[in-house]
């Protein structure tokens, strides 16, 4: 019988500790991830206050008029209240984890861990890139899961040449399943993921371990990802600028108060006590009584999340696993946090087809990890919450209001709340966008902004009702 080991509960130290006296405990945020300098941090808030000045103008027209039009004005100022509090919250309090601290004081093994299926063109990039790391202690363990394009054939070269622990499976698990057999193999106390389109930036393990070094507290991590091939074409340069604003600005704003929602797969890291135990309920998710092959990045953060209300539970379940049986690691209230300086690009869609499969796996995502994390989320603090479920409601209510705006309103003749609902579209997108070139100076790619957004409530939106309806039916991919 395997002796059963319980690990010690970690010491929570004096920069795990909020500093808002006057909100309860469950509420606040860690102060490590909320110490700004304070002439900086009160300079950076006035300017995102002044900053949002015209959209706080605009809500309150809208709550002037809430009347007339009752549902779509309560919607719009949703919308635009949220907008408000995620570009506050981002601009005024973010500051990245891993520059709390100058340099590392210890080592500690990281294990990068790698599911490749069918990636022929790009695999090799993403593996050098993983073995070119300034971080001075890793192992890279790479699973191929049933690739029949010349994937194996290209990494077992690979295997032979570089310093990487290469696993080949004789049939297709998925990759969830393909990166719990890497974590079988791994031996670190930390663990990075990525997917097999992705290239990190050489010093993109090191700044994750910085923050993990500066903040105990801290038990996963989401990098900053952009787009590999942004400059292919216009759909692609969408998408990149789109994919800024949603790592520095979105996912910003989450890690203010310690709560990222998704740590995302071009570059994901663990703390080796925050994932390991719930591998197994991972890898063997179900929902509406069949294997879930989807939500992999979106559910395994969730379960560092919640894993002080959930965590025994799921622990009990899955008892017979190696992966619970050997060692009892404490359930902890971890804090998910976002590191804007470990960099990541991803290859994105270059199709509009392409593009509407992510799209679909994303949808699916969205729907269960809405019954998953969001059974729990409230617990991780009001506003934290509060952007969290605002922005679940804003999801499922697109369709809603794309078939109103689109459809019923131009079949009555009413194009002008169409030609409306479309300005309020864009000028949603004009402030992101503002947003994209205030981080990125110089850039003239935040025009492109407006367009995601457009794209967004007239064609994607629809999708979260395709998705709902094929929401059994799974394909492998990387998250």
């Amino acid at each position: 019988m395997t002796e059963r080991t319980r690990v010690a509960p970690h010491q929570l130290t004096l920069g795990e500790l909020a500093d808002d006296r006057d909100l309860p405990a469950s509420v606040k945020p860690p102060q490590a991830l909320r110490n700004l300098p304070r002439p900086r941090q009160a300079t950076r808030r006035m300017v995102a206050v002044v900053a949002l000045l015209p959209l706080t103008v605009i809500l309150a027209v809208k709550a002037a008029s809430l009347g007339t039009q009752a549902m779509v004005n309560a919607y719009g100022m949703g919308v635009l209240g949220s907008t408000i509090l995620v570009m506050y919250v981002s601009f005024g309090n973010y500051r990245d984890p891993s520059r709390d601290t100058g340099e590392l004081a210890a080592f500690p093994l990281v294990s990068c861990l790698l599911a490749v299926r069918n990636d022929v063109d790009i695999i090799e990039r993403t593996v050098r890139s993983l073995l070119a790391q300034t971080y001075p202690n890793c192992e890279l363990i790479v699973v191929d899961d049933q690739s029949d394009d010349g994937t194996r054939e290209l990494l077992a070269e690979l295997a032979q040449q570089l310093p990487l622990t290469l696993i080949t499976l004789d049939a297709n698990v998925g990759k969830k399943r393909a990166l719990v057999r890497a974590a079988e193999h791994s031996r670190g106390d930390f663990f990075v993921f990525t997917d097999s389109d992705c290239v990190l930036a050489e010093d993109a393990v090191e700044r994750c371990m910085l923050a993990f070094q500066a903040h105990p507290g801290i038990g996963a991590i989401s990098g900053h990802a952009r787009a590999l091939n942004g400059d292919r074409n216009l759909l692609t340069r969408i998408q990149d600028v789109w994919y800024d604003g949603q790592f520095g600005v979105s996912k910003a704003a989450e890690s203010v108060f310690g709560s990222v929602t998704c740590v995302s797969g071009p570059l994901a890291a663990f703390r080796r006590e925050a994932i390991y135990n719930y591998l197994p309920a991972w890898a063997g998710d179900r929902f509406l009584g069949a294997e879930f092959r989807f939500a992999t990045d979106r559910q395994l953060t969730g379960y560092v999340l919640g894993q002080r209300w959930i965590g025994r539970r799921l622990k009990r379940r899955y008892y017979d696993s190696g992966f619970v049986r050997t060692v009892d690691y404490p359930e902890r209230r971890w804090a998910v946090a976002y590191v804007a300086s470990a960099r990541a690009w991803t290859e994105v869609p270059d199709t509009f087809r392409r593009m509407a499969r992510q799209q679909v796996r994303w949808k699916k995502s969205f729907i269960r990890n809405l019954f998953f994390t969001g059974s729990f989320y409230w617990r991780r603090g009001v506003l934290a919450a509060t952007l969290f479920y605002g922005h679940a409601l804003w999801v499922l209510l697109g369709p809603v209001l794309a078939f109103r705006h689109l459809i019923w309103l131009p079949l009555h003749g009413r194009f002008f709340l169409t030609a409306l609902y479309l300005g309020g579209v864009l000028l949603k997108g004009a402030i992101w966008g503002l947003a994209y070139r205030s981080q990125n100076r110089g850039d003239g790619r935040w025009i492109y902004r407006p367009l995601m957004s457009l794209l967004s409530a007239t064609v994607l939106s629809w999708m979260l009702i395709y998705s709902a309806l094929t929401l059994r039916r799974s394909v492998w991919s990387r998250g």
